[in-house]
């Protein structure tokens, strides 16, 4: 057998007590060009050394598994496990064994050598029996999509090559998902409203706080202490409530608690993680979360300086940054600090959700702080800012173009609001957000109304008498509020409720086929298959086109058709189809993890050719665990769009 570097993927994961193994259960396989793998040789797991395999089902092309004569580096190899059945054929093969019937024959998929082809054949037994002491090796080769997404995800960060690396280049990671708990919570001291300012102190001082819970008047002890809602009983103290109070002359001795306490108190569950933690204090930029534990009770307060203390801390540093900001340049600063921690988190191994809700949090107070810095009080507290698309939905990673909206009080009037509205967009513009082509921006008069002339827009939308509509709509839908009154957002999502119900029931179906406008998922496969005598004309995956738009509006029209309009993220908003038993568990999670694998790989095409915009990928630049999940999530994506159309009953275009 000639020699064969056994420390090359998919062998990297390897130790050499286990290369050693392999190659004892390893041969050289020759395959001419047409030629099919018998069915006795589907017991193997294979590697492409050179040349091209095509795996058909029903004669069907599935997928095309590439040698080094097809990859940029020579070492970059394609690789599958023969043994694998199709998935919908196993659960109609259990099916079939439920009911009874065993007559149908399994059946499996064929592999045949579209060129000459030489594979490495490897012992199926001898991988079972490793992947059941190494589990990169037991995700790798998972016909679950999640895991193997795991394992692409542990493999970026070097894991399986350097052991001694994985605690440092996981522990953001991990401690992101860590339990609040885990970080030492302050002790709980509560004091009555009517107590006195000085008895705060003495009990401050005392405990060495800076801070006491407060139990408004009324409140008994056999109250419930708390509620996780923002407007629960108990409010807070802090020695700068104190410090105000002294300045505005009052008698600490005889001024009441009740007089400088915030009774709208910010709370954080005892089982949720450092990372909603640490969202939660950005968000609303406090430095005290009081955790509640299973029984409603007051566990311990988080301390903000404990928490920094616990992780790193760059993203706080960059919302103080912003929050300190006196002009645009200060600004800008900021905003260049959120693509440097972009681009640490996802060097790092950081998950794409995690990042992208995150930069969410940041880019909406850089939206504040900077609307705030271009109009008077007035303005903010009479209308709400809100933002749309990907950046409303929290999946929004690298600065693309702006979706954002005003909705103005009934009756509120300013002369300067259009201005106002163009130096916002403006601005942004030279932050590095570029204004929208479809002009979907508080500067378009549609974007900037009252909210009763919001609302009536919304019903003729309904109508879909335009194919604009449609979009204007699921930007609507996608919407997030910002900065000012929250109530005109909350006014809004009610009414598009209103609207939708009131509507022709066949709009959700006509609102569907959205998700099915762009070529069909076999298309992009076939990009996978080198033309005879040279490279196919386009070699370019659209990863939006192709997977992110489909995902997410497929998922945004099925949660329109239950009335889920308060969640505007993908996530949340298969969170609550799985509630409403639209989808199963399984399938929610599958479709999130090809979600974010094509944001993921849309963000490291942006990240290494610093374009913004950034949205194709040519699969020959992939490693060989990408190209393959690569393929996955794009049968994920004919797989729903399939679901969709029996559901909506579309016929196939």
């Amino acid at each position: 057998m000639p020699h064969l570097d056994f420390t090359q993927p998919p062998f990297d994961v390897l130790s050499l007590a286990e290369r050693q193994s392999i190659r004892k259960n390893t041969q050289i396989r020759y395959l001419a060009k047409n030629e099919t793998l018998p069915a006795a040789e589907l017991q193997y797991l294979y590697v492409v050394i050179k040349g091209q395999i095509e795996q058909l089902l029903d004669g069907e092309f599935v997928a095309s598994y590439l040698g080094s004569n097809h990859a940029d580096d020579y070492n970059n190899n394609d690789w599958f496990d023969s043994r694998r059945l199709p998935e919908s054929l196993n659960k109609d093969d259990l099916q079939n064994n439920e009911n009874g019937s065993h007559n149908k024959p399994t059946q499996t998929y064929e592999f045949r050598a579209a060129e000459d082809t030489l594979l490495l054949q490897v012992a199926g037994s001898a991988i079972d029996k490793i992947s059941a002491q190494n589990h990169l090796v037991r995700q790798l080769l998972s016909d679950k999509l999640p895991e193997r997404l795991k394992a692409l995800q542990q493999r970026r960060r070097g894991k399986a090559l350097d052991a001694s690396n994985d605690n440092n280049q996981q522990e953001v990671q991990q401690i992101m998902l860590q339990p609040v708990t885990d970080v030492t919570l302050l002790p709980v001291h509560i004091v009555d409203a009517d107590s006195s300012l000085f008895e705060a102190a003495r009990i401050m001082t005392g405990a060495g706080l800076k801070h006491v819970l407060v139990r408004p008047i009324g409140a008994s002890d056999n109250d419930a202490p708390l509620s996780h809602r923002a407007d629960h009983l108990l409010g807070i103290l802090t020695d700068t409530d104190i410090c105000r109070a002294v300045s505005e002359q009052q008698n600490p001795t005889t001024t009441s608690c009740q007089r400088y306490a915030n009774f709208n108190l910010r709370t954080i569950k005892a089982s949720d993680e450092i990372g909603d933690a640490l969202l939660t204090m950005t968000r609303y930029r406090v430095h005290r979360l009081p955790v509640i534990d299973a029984k409603g009770e007051v566990a311990g307060i988080l301390g903000q300086s404990d928490m920094l203390a616990h992780i790193s801390h760059h993203s706080q540093l960059i919302s103080i940054q912003i929050e300190q900001a006196k002009d645009l340049s200060s600004l800008d600063t900021a905003v260049e600090l959120i693509g440097r921690y972009i681009r640490a988190q996802h060097q790092n191994g950081v998950k794409i959700g995690n990042i992208s809700r995150m930069v969410q949090t940041l880019n909406a107070q850089v939206f504040t702080k900077l609307w705030q810095l271009i109009v008077p009080e007035e303005v903010v507290t009479n209308t709400c800012l809100i933002v749309m698309g990907s950046e409303g939905r929290g999946e929004q990673i690298m600065r693309t173009d702006q979706d954002n909206a005003l909705i103005i009080r009934d009756g509120y009037t300013h002369a300067d609001l259009p201005q106002f509205a163009s130096t916002f967009n403006q601005h942004l513009a030279r932050l590095g957000y570029p204004l929208c082509d479809g002009n979907i921006m508080m500067t378009n008069p549609m974007w900037r109304q009252p909210l009763k002339a919001f609302n009536a827009q919304i019903g003729l939308w309904f109508k879909n008498t335009d194919p604009m509509h449609g979009i204007y709509l699921s930007a609507l839908l996608d919407g997030e509020y910002v900065c000012g009154d929250e109530t005109l957002l909350a006014q809004v999502r009610q009414h598009l409720q209103t609207a939708h119900r009131q509507s022709d029931p066949m709009f959700v179906r006509q609102f569907a086929r959205a998700a099915l406008q762009f070529g069909d998922v076999n298309q992009w496969w076939q990009k996978f298959v080198p033309l005879l005598g040279g490279k196919p004309a386009s070699s370019d995956i659209d990863l939006k086109k192709a997977g992110i738009f489909p995902l997410v509006h497929g998922i945004r029209t099925l949660a329109l058709e239950k009335d889920i309009l308060d969640v505007p993220s993908t996530k949340n908003r298969l969170k609550a189809l799985v509630k409403a038993q639209v989808l199963t568990q399984e399938r929610a999670d599958t479709l999130l993890e090809a979600l974010e694998f094509f944001m993921a790989q849309r963000l490291s095409v942006a990240l290494s050719t610093d374009d913004r915009h950034a949205r194709q990928v040519n699969p020959m630049t992939l490693t060989a665990l990408e190209r393959d999940l690569l393929k996955e999530c794009l049968a994920v994506v004919k797989s729903f769009k399939n679901q969709l159309r029996q559901h909506y009953q579309l016929e196939i275009s």
